[in-house]
C-alpha cells in the first residue's frame, strides 16, 4: 500500500510544481491521512520540492488502527516532535526555509484549513517564505477513487446493510429512537466497522424524513413511518443509507403516495449518475417529480454528495453546483420530505459513478427500497 501513497504525493507534487509551486504544507487531518496512510491527530505533512516529504507529528501520537507511531519509509520522513513544539505546521514552515537556503522561497498552505492566527504564525516562524494557497487541490485528487478505496467503500456499505437488516427482524413498537440508534450503531461494530460514519438518525412518527434530526425519547408506534439514516466507517471510508419503514400491518393511502414519490425522484437521480453529467443535472432529475408534485418548499438545499474519507466531501449535487461527474466517483443520492407534524420519507444510497459500457451506476447499499409494513 506505501506505493499506493507515494503515488499520490507525486501527482499533487507535479500538479503544484508545474503551477509554479515549490514546497507545499497539508493540514487537514482528512487529506493528510489521504496522502500517507497515518491518521494522527494534529500531524502535518511537507511536500518537498526535491521529492523527499515530512510527516510531523505531536507527541506521544495516537495513530488509527496501528500498534506504532510512523517511522521513516521510503522518499516519507516521519518526525514525532517534542512536547515543546506547539505547532506542527510552524515546525514544517521552518523545515522548509531551511532547506530554501538564501533569498525567498514559496510555500504553499491549506488556507482554507488554516485560522488567520496560524497562518500568522507561519509567517513569523519562516519570514523569507512567500506563502501562498494551495487551495483545495487535495480534495480535488480525493474526487476519483482508486480501486483499493472502491473496495473499502463496500465493504463499509455490506456491513451497513447487515446492520440495518438485522434491525428489521427484532421488535420495534415501543423502543425509543435512541434507542434504536444504539443499537444500529452497536451492530455495525459487530459487523466489523472501526465505527459509524457519522451519528445515526432514527425519526419516528412526526420525526420521520425530518433531515438531520437527533433520536429522542418518542416511542415508535402503530401506524407511523420510521426512518433510519446510517453507515459504517471502514478502514477510513464512509458509506450512507437511508430508508423508511412503515410499522403495522399496512401503509396508509397517504403514506403510500409520499413513498412512491419519493422513489421516483430518488431512482431519476440514480439514473442520471453517468461520467459527464452536470452536478446539477443529477439534482434536477431527482428534485423535479417532487417539485411538480408541489413539494418544492419542503426540499433540502442539495440531493446528495461524495463519499470517501469524509460523509459529506466533493462533490455536492445542487442546483447550483458546477462541474461535471467522472468515472469511479461515490456520491449519495438522497432525496427526502418531511411533511411538519405528520412525517416524511427518506431514501438514500451510496453509489459509485459508472458509464453504460461498464452497467451504469454501481449500487452499493443494496437492502429494499420497497415500502416494508413491519
Amino acid at each position: 500500500m506505501s506505493e499506493v501513497y507515494v503515488a499520490r504525493r507525486s501527482r499533487l507534487r507535479d500538479r503544484w510544481t508545474a503551477e509554479g509551486g515549490e514546497a507545499a504544507l497539508v493540514s487537514r487531518s482528512v487529506n493528510v491521512r489521504y496522502l500517507t496512510g497515518w491518521s494522527v491527530p494534529g500531524a502535518v505533512l511537507l511536500l518537498g520540492a526535491d521529492g523527499r516529504d515530512t510527516l510531523l507529528s505531536p507527541a506521544a501520537p495516537t495513530t488509527d488502527g496501528r500498534t506504532e507511531p510512523p517511522r521513516t519509509t521510503g522518499d516519507l520522513r516521519c518526525t514525532v516532535l517534542p512536547g515543546d513544539v506547539p505547532d506542527p505546521a510552524v515546525a514544517a514552515a521552518g523545515l522548509a526555509a531551511a532547506a530554501a537556503g538564501p533569498g525567498t522561497a514559496v510555500l504553499a498552505v491549506e488556507e482554507h484549513d488554516l485560522t488567520v492566527a496560524r497562518h500568522r504564525a507561519l509567517a513569523a516562524a519562516a519570514p523569507r517564505l512567500r506563502l501562498t494557497d494551495l487551495g483545495r487541490a487535495v480534495e480535488q485528487q480525493r474526487l476519483v477513487k482508486d480501486e483499493e478505496e472502491l473496495a473499502a467503500l463496500r465493504v463499509a456499505a455490506e456491513i451497513t446493510d447487515h446492520a440495518l437488516g438485522e434491525l428489521l427482524e427484532s421488535i420495534l413498537v415501543g423502543r425509543t429512537e435512541r434507542h434504536l440508534a444504539l443499537e444500529l450503531e452497536r451492530r455495525l461494530m459487530d459487523h466489523g466497522a472501526d465505527g459509524p460514519a457519522f451519528p445515526t438518525c432514527v425519526g419516528t412518527g412526526r420525526n420521520s424524513g425530518l433531515p438531520g434530526h437527533r433520536p429522542g425519547d418518542r416511542r415508535v408506534e402503530e401506524g407511523d413511518f420510521l426512518s433510519v439514516r446510517l453507515g459504517a466507517r471502514y478502514r477510513g471510508y464512509r458509506c450512507q443509507i437511508g430508508r423508511t419503514f412503515v410499522i403495522g400491518p399496512a401503509p396508509a393511502d397517504w403514506q403510500i403516495e409520499l413513498y412512491e414519490l419519493v422513489f421516483a425522484a430518488q431512482r431519476a437521480g440514480r439514473e442520471a449518475l453517468l461520467p459527464g453529467t452536470e452536478y446539477r443535472e443529477v439534482d434536477r432529475a431527482a428534485r423535479h417529480p417532487l417539485e411538480a408534485a408541489g413539494y418544492g418548499d419542503l426540499l433540502e438545499p442539495g440531493t446528495g454528495h461524495g463519499v470517501g474519507l469524509e460523509i459529506g466531501e466533493d462533490p455536492r449535487l445542487s442546483p447550483a453546483a458546477m462541474g461535471k461527474l467522472d468515472a469511479c466517483v461515490p456520491v449519495t443520492v438522497e432525496p427526502g420530505v418531511h411533511l411538519p407534524g405528520r412525517g416524511g420519507v427518506r431514501i438514500d444510497d451510496t453509489l459509485v459513478v459508472r458509464p453504460q459500457a461498464d452497467g451504469g451506476p454501481e449500487l452499493l447499499t443494496i437492502t429494499t427500497k420497497e415500502l416494508l409494513a413491519l
